[in-house]
């Protein structure tokens, strides 16, 4: 691509901005190959006479930029012309090219949605990450964290979405859907997900969350009984399940309960990195609310979302393996 003098006026500013750093972080630790290799088999491939399709990689990356912000098809469309760092990104010279508009976009979301390409690209990330040494496989941290979904009912339909529900938190009542994740215990990347409405209870889906080769599962007290479900009593894992409350305020002042309270407090610790892939998701990403209805769409999109989160927690050490500790 010819350079501009845009992109030489762009290349020689004097401040580095955090978009820039974040988007160069996300260039270099994407496994773009293994993505697009996913997806190929499903992309048109513009045999015949109407309008060639945009190239893959381009709309891979201009998907990926709008996850990263959390921006509409629109929205995405706006801040290629806006931002020359995101446009640096995509790969759009607009001396010779306009961008893909948000009509293109939309189709390829879909694309993905249809074939559940999202879940592939979820797992092509976790496959790169295993093979960097960071996804170990013995022990699972289960937790669950609350999506918010638009309550209001000033719409065509006149109602709130029929896939939503409401629950109760505490003394505050929520209303939306519940991301479910089970991450690795050592490294805290998400292998597995599972999106339901708000008022499904955590327990009934710690089996979805297990990929079938850890010994030990932590979870907080939301999963106690957990060894006792049908779908779980094959598990050969030892629950690690935090006590409630209540029976902790409980524990005996003697040498016994001093050693169970030590023991909660290191199972807390270890449950603590459940935690950080719904931090990510919320303030790094800025994901607090559902964009689209029912709960597929948005799985699909919260499966490329937990995939992008797992290489951004682990970039540091996925950029010391590529470039030998220059970073």
């Amino acid at each position: 691509m010819q350079t501009t003098f845009s992109d030489l006026e762009y290349a020689h500013k004097k401040k580095v901005t955090r978009r820039d750093r974040f988007l160069a972080e996300i260039e270099s630790i994407t496994p773009w190959s293994a993505l697009v290799a996913e997806i190929e088999a499903y992309y048109p491939k513009g045999r015949g006479r109407g309008r060639p399709p945009v190239g893959l990689e381009r709309m891979l990356r201009m998907y990926i930029a709008q996850q990263c912000f959390g921006l509409s098809d629109e929205g995405i469309e706006d801040a290629i012309y806006d931002s020359q760092s995101i446009r640096r990104f995509v790969g759009i010279d607009l001396s010779h090219e306009s961008a893909p508009d948000a009509t293109t976009l939309l189709k390829f979301r879909r694309l993905l949605e249809t074939n559940g390409l999202t879940r592939k690209i979820f797992e092509a990330i976790n496959a790169h990450l295993a093979e960097q040494g960071l996804m170990l496989r013995e022990g699972t941290i289960v937790d669950a964290t609350l999506i918010a979904a638009p309550p209001s009912t000033k719409n065509t339909e006149k109602k709130r979405d029929p896939a939503m529900h409401q629950t109760k938190k505490g003394n505050q009542w929520y209303f939306g859907m519940k991301a479910h994740a089970g991450t690795d215990a050592h490294s805290g990347l998400v292998h597995s997900l599972a999106c339901t409405a708000a008022n499904v209870g955590d327990v009934t889906q710690t089996h979805r969350l297990l990929h079938g080769d850890e010994t030990h599962v932590f979870g907080d007290a939301g999963y106690r009984g957990v060894e006792k479900r049908p779908e779980c009593r094959e598990a050969r894992v030892q629950w690690l399940i935090a006590m409630k409350r209540t029976e902790r305020k409980a524990l005996p002042k003697s040498l016994v309960g001093r050693l169970a309270e030590a023991m909660e407090t290191t199972k807390s610790r270890i449950r603590a990195r459940g935690e950080h892939p719904f931090h990510t998701l919320k303030a790094i990403f800025g994901y607090r609310k559902v964009r689209y209805k029912g709960l597929a769409k948005n799985e699909a999109q919260l499966l490329t979302l937990f995939g992008l989160g797992n290489l951004y927690r682990a970039r540091r050490q996925l950029l010391h393996n590529r470039w030998g500790g220059v970073f």
